[in-house]
Protein backbone atom coordinates (compact mmCIF):
# COMPACT_ATOMS: atom_id res chain seq x y z
CA UNK A 1 0.00 0.00 0.00
CA UNK A 2 1.21 3.43 -0.96
CA UNK A 3 1.94 6.39 1.41
CA UNK A 4 -1.91 8.18 -0.23
CA UNK A 5 -3.54 4.62 0.57
CA UNK A 6 -2.26 4.69 4.28
CA UNK A 7 -3.40 8.67 4.36
CA UNK A 8 -6.93 7.48 3.54
CA UNK A 9 -7.13 4.80 5.99
CA UNK A 10 -6.00 6.99 9.30
CA UNK A 11 -8.25 9.73 7.78
CA UNK A 12 -10.68 7.10 8.02
CA UNK A 13 -9.92 6.00 11.15
CA UNK A 14 -9.79 9.31 12.32
CA UNK A 15 -13.22 10.20 11.25
CA UNK A 16 -14.94 7.08 12.54
CA UNK A 17 -14.19 7.91 16.23
CA UNK A 18 -15.33 11.50 16.14
CA UNK A 19 -18.42 10.32 14.39
CA UNK A 20 -18.97 8.20 17.13
CA UNK A 21 -18.05 9.97 20.12
CA UNK A 22 -20.35 12.77 18.51
CA UNK A 23 -23.03 10.32 18.29
CA UNK A 24 -22.98 8.72 21.77
CA UNK A 25 -21.93 11.86 23.61
CA UNK A 26 -24.66 14.43 21.83
CA UNK A 27 -27.21 13.07 20.09
CA UNK A 28 -28.05 9.64 22.02
CA UNK A 29 -26.03 9.93 25.03
CA UNK A 30 -26.53 7.89 28.01
CA UNK A 31 -29.21 8.39 30.59
CA UNK A 32 -29.73 7.06 34.12
CA UNK A 33 -33.41 7.48 35.21
CA UNK A 34 -34.77 6.14 38.85
CA UNK A 35 -31.78 4.88 39.68
CA UNK A 36 -31.87 2.70 42.95
CA UNK A 37 -30.13 3.28 45.99
CA UNK A 38 -27.85 0.26 45.39
CA UNK A 39 -26.69 2.76 42.53
CA UNK A 40 -25.52 5.65 45.29
CA UNK A 41 -21.92 6.45 46.02
CA UNK A 42 -20.72 5.31 49.21
CA UNK A 43 -21.03 8.09 51.36
CA UNK A 44 -24.44 8.75 49.93
CA UNK A 45 -25.32 5.16 50.75
CA UNK A 46 -23.97 5.53 54.77
CA UNK A 47 -26.10 8.57 54.80
CA UNK A 48 -29.30 6.86 53.14
CA UNK A 49 -29.14 3.76 55.80
CA UNK A 50 -28.72 6.23 58.58
CA UNK A 51 -32.13 7.50 57.56
CA UNK A 52 -33.80 4.18 57.26
CA UNK A 53 -32.22 3.35 61.03
CA UNK A 54 -33.56 6.50 62.33
CA UNK A 55 -37.33 6.36 60.84
CA UNK A 56 -37.30 2.53 62.74
CA UNK A 57 -36.00 4.35 65.93
CA UNK A 58 -39.26 6.39 65.22
CA UNK A 59 -41.59 4.66 63.89
CA UNK A 60 -40.83 0.37 65.49
CA UNK A 61 -41.99 -0.43 61.79
CA UNK A 62 -39.75 -3.35 61.35
CA UNK A 63 -41.46 -4.56 57.85
CA UNK A 64 -40.94 -0.98 56.55
CA UNK A 65 -37.42 -1.24 57.84
CA UNK A 66 -36.71 -4.37 55.76
CA UNK A 67 -38.24 -3.21 52.79
CA UNK A 68 -36.42 0.17 52.61
CA UNK A 69 -32.87 -2.27 52.85
CA UNK A 70 -33.78 -4.36 50.21
CA UNK A 71 -33.70 -1.52 48.23
CA UNK A 72 -30.17 -1.30 48.96
CA UNK A 73 -28.87 -5.04 48.20
CA UNK A 74 -26.00 -5.02 50.44
CA UNK A 75 -25.41 -8.96 51.38
CA UNK A 76 -25.42 -8.45 55.48
CA UNK A 77 -27.34 -5.76 55.80
CA UNK A 78 -27.14 -6.30 60.42
CA UNK A 79 -23.32 -6.79 60.06
CA UNK A 80 -22.89 -3.24 57.68
CA UNK A 81 -25.55 -1.59 60.14
CA UNK A 82 -23.08 -2.75 63.12
CA UNK A 83 -20.01 -1.46 61.37
CA UNK A 84 -21.05 1.66 60.47
CA UNK A 85 -22.72 2.44 63.58
CA UNK A 86 -19.44 2.02 64.74
CA UNK A 87 -17.72 4.54 62.14
CA UNK A 88 -20.36 7.08 61.88
CA UNK A 89 -19.76 7.48 66.39
CA UNK A 90 -15.93 7.66 65.47
CA UNK A 91 -16.31 10.00 62.98
CA UNK A 92 -17.72 12.89 65.37
CA UNK A 93 -21.47 11.80 64.06
CA UNK A 94 -24.39 12.40 66.47
CA UNK A 95 -24.26 9.22 68.65
CA UNK A 96 -28.72 9.58 68.01
CA UNK A 97 -27.56 8.49 64.70
CA UNK A 98 -24.79 5.64 65.17
CA UNK A 99 -28.00 4.19 68.32
CA UNK A 100 -30.91 3.83 65.41
CA UNK A 101 -28.01 2.09 63.50
CA UNK A 102 -27.28 -0.46 66.36
CA UNK A 103 -30.85 -0.84 67.45
CA UNK A 104 -31.96 -1.33 63.80
CA UNK A 105 -28.94 -4.13 64.04
CA UNK A 106 -30.14 -5.93 66.78
CA UNK A 107 -33.88 -5.80 65.22
CA UNK A 108 -31.98 -7.78 61.75
CA UNK A 109 -29.89 -10.29 64.53
CA UNK A 110 -26.90 -8.75 64.88
CA UNK A 111 -25.17 -8.24 67.88
CA UNK A 112 -24.38 -4.68 68.54
CA UNK A 113 -20.38 -3.92 69.71
CA UNK A 114 -20.70 -1.00 72.78
CA UNK A 115 -20.97 2.46 71.39
CA UNK A 116 -18.34 4.63 72.91
CA UNK A 117 -20.39 8.35 73.52
CA UNK A 118 -17.09 10.30 73.33
CA UNK A 119 -14.76 8.27 71.08
CA UNK A 120 -11.03 9.39 70.42
CA UNK A 121 -10.79 11.00 66.77
CA UNK A 122 -9.36 9.26 64.47
CA UNK A 123 -5.30 9.89 64.13
CA UNK A 124 -5.80 11.66 67.25
CA UNK A 125 -2.88 11.18 70.10
CA UNK A 126 -3.84 8.89 73.05
CA UNK A 127 -1.26 10.28 75.59
CA UNK A 128 -2.36 12.83 78.19
CA UNK A 129 -1.50 15.59 76.70
CA UNK A 130 1.23 17.88 78.35
CA UNK A 131 0.56 21.47 79.26
CA UNK A 132 2.69 24.23 77.91
CA UNK A 133 4.60 26.08 79.93
CA UNK A 134 3.41 29.77 81.12
CA UNK A 135 6.14 31.08 79.68
CA UNK A 136 5.51 29.95 76.23
CA UNK A 137 1.82 31.01 76.11
CA UNK A 138 1.23 33.73 73.56
CA UNK A 139 -0.78 36.22 74.32
CA UNK A 140 -3.44 37.47 71.35
CA UNK A 141 -5.62 41.18 71.43
CA UNK A 142 -9.22 40.05 70.23
CA UNK A 143 -10.74 42.09 67.59
CA UNK A 144 -13.73 44.15 68.79
CA UNK A 145 -15.40 44.35 65.25
CA UNK A 146 -14.46 40.36 64.78
CA UNK A 147 -17.63 38.94 63.29
CA UNK A 148 -18.52 35.08 64.85
CA UNK A 149 -17.89 32.74 62.49
CA UNK A 150 -19.01 29.50 61.76
CA UNK A 151 -16.70 26.14 63.16
CA UNK A 152 -15.74 24.05 59.93
CA UNK A 153 -16.64 21.23 61.72
CA UNK A 154 -19.48 22.17 63.53
CA UNK A 155 -23.17 21.20 62.35
CA UNK A 156 -26.32 22.86 61.10
CA UNK A 157 -28.70 22.60 64.20
CA UNK A 158 -32.52 23.21 63.40
CA UNK A 159 -33.62 26.36 64.74
CA UNK A 160 -36.85 26.49 63.20
CA UNK A 161 -39.78 24.67 61.12
CA UNK A 162 -42.12 26.60 59.69
CA UNK A 163 -45.42 25.94 57.99
CA UNK A 164 -45.47 27.38 54.28
CA UNK A 165 -49.06 28.44 53.43
CA UNK A 166 -48.23 30.20 50.27
CA UNK A 167 -51.11 30.34 46.87
CA UNK A 168 -48.34 31.49 44.41
CA UNK A 169 -46.74 28.70 45.09
CA UNK A 170 -47.66 25.73 42.01
CA UNK A 171 -46.18 22.86 44.17
CA UNK A 172 -45.66 21.95 47.78
CA UNK A 173 -42.57 21.92 48.59
CA UNK A 174 -39.52 20.74 51.48
CA UNK A 175 -38.08 24.03 51.36
CA UNK A 176 -34.95 24.62 53.60
CA UNK A 177 -32.49 27.70 54.67
CA UNK A 178 -28.98 27.28 55.33
CA UNK A 179 -26.84 30.02 57.31
CA UNK A 180 -23.81 30.04 58.70
CA UNK A 181 -23.21 31.61 62.76
CA UNK A 182 -23.28 34.96 61.47
CA UNK A 183 -26.57 34.71 59.34
CA UNK A 184 -24.93 34.28 55.71
CA UNK A 185 -26.75 31.90 53.62
CA UNK A 186 -24.24 28.46 53.10
CA UNK A 187 -24.13 27.59 49.14
CA UNK A 188 -23.50 23.94 48.50
CA UNK A 189 -25.10 22.34 51.36
CA UNK A 190 -26.48 18.84 50.63
CA UNK A 191 -29.78 17.82 51.94
CA UNK A 192 -30.95 13.86 51.64
CA UNK A 193 -34.46 13.35 51.34
CA UNK A 194 -36.08 9.56 52.03
CA UNK A 195 -39.81 7.89 51.04
CA UNK A 196 -40.97 4.83 51.21
CA UNK A 197 -40.16 3.96 47.07
CA UNK A 198 -36.97 6.45 46.79
CA UNK A 199 -34.67 8.67 47.94
CA UNK A 200 -33.45 12.81 46.26
CA UNK A 201 -30.24 14.43 47.14
CA UNK A 202 -30.54 17.96 46.54
CA UNK A 203 -28.10 21.07 47.52
CA UNK A 204 -28.54 24.42 48.08
CA UNK A 205 -27.40 27.35 46.04
CA UNK A 206 -29.00 26.31 43.04
CA UNK A 207 -31.51 28.86 43.09
CA UNK A 208 -29.48 32.44 43.43
CA UNK A 209 -32.17 34.81 43.40
CA UNK A 210 -33.39 33.01 46.32
CA UNK A 211 -30.41 33.40 48.46
CA UNK A 212 -27.07 31.44 48.51
CA UNK A 213 -28.72 29.18 51.32
CA UNK A 214 -31.67 28.60 50.02
CA UNK A 215 -33.17 24.73 47.93
CA UNK A 216 -36.24 23.14 47.81
CA UNK A 217 -37.95 19.60 47.30
CA UNK A 218 -41.40 19.37 45.33
CA UNK A 219 -43.64 17.20 47.75
CA UNK A 220 -46.56 14.97 46.42
CA UNK A 221 -49.46 14.40 48.15
CA UNK A 222 -50.07 11.15 50.24
CA UNK A 223 -46.28 10.60 50.80
CA UNK A 224 -44.62 10.41 54.22
CA UNK A 225 -40.75 12.23 54.26
CA UNK A 226 -37.41 11.75 55.94
CA UNK A 227 -35.02 14.89 55.57
CA UNK A 228 -31.56 15.20 56.79
CA UNK A 229 -28.54 17.77 55.30
CA UNK A 230 -25.30 15.77 55.16
CA UNK A 231 -23.50 17.96 57.53
CA UNK A 232 -26.69 18.50 60.24
CA UNK A 233 -26.90 16.99 63.74
CA UNK A 234 -30.63 15.89 63.31
CA UNK A 235 -33.02 13.73 61.02
CA UNK A 236 -36.42 15.32 60.44
CA UNK A 237 -39.51 12.71 60.06
CA UNK A 238 -43.05 12.74 59.09
CA UNK A 239 -42.46 15.78 56.76
CA UNK A 240 -45.93 15.69 54.60
CA UNK A 241 -47.91 17.93 52.07
CA UNK A 242 -50.20 20.08 55.25
CA UNK A 243 -53.68 21.25 54.20
CA UNK A 244 -54.10 25.59 53.89
CA UNK A 245 -57.08 27.72 52.99
CA UNK A 246 -57.06 30.52 50.84
CA UNK A 247 -58.66 33.81 51.50
CA UNK A 248 -62.05 32.46 49.46
CA UNK A 249 -61.88 29.30 51.88
CA UNK A 250 -60.81 26.68 48.96
CA UNK A 251 -58.20 24.30 50.24
CA UNK A 252 -54.79 24.02 48.46
CA UNK A 253 -51.62 22.18 49.65
CA UNK A 254 -49.18 23.91 51.92
CA UNK A 255 -45.49 23.40 52.26
CA UNK A 256 -42.23 23.60 55.17
CA UNK A 257 -39.80 26.06 55.47
CA UNK A 258 -36.75 24.66 57.89
CA UNK A 259 -34.06 26.89 59.15
CA UNK A 260 -30.56 25.31 59.60
CA UNK A 261 -27.85 27.57 61.28
CA UNK A 262 -24.43 26.78 62.00
CA UNK A 263 -22.83 27.26 65.62
CA UNK A 264 -20.30 29.80 66.49
CA UNK A 265 -16.50 29.28 66.88
CA UNK A 266 -15.29 29.13 70.99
Amino acid sequence: MNRLGNFALIIGLLLGIVGGLYYSWGINPVEYIDSSPDSLREDFKSDYLTLIASAYAATGDADRARARLAWVQITDPASTLGRLAQNRLADGRPEAEARALAQLATMLGERPLPLIASPTPRGAATTTPVPPSPTATPTATPSPTTSPTATASAPFSLSTKEKICNPALQEAQIQILVLDAAGHGVPGVKALVVWDTGQDIFFTGLKPELGPGFADFTMQEGVTYSLQLSQGDGLETGVAVESCTDTDGEPFAGSWLFTYQQSTSP
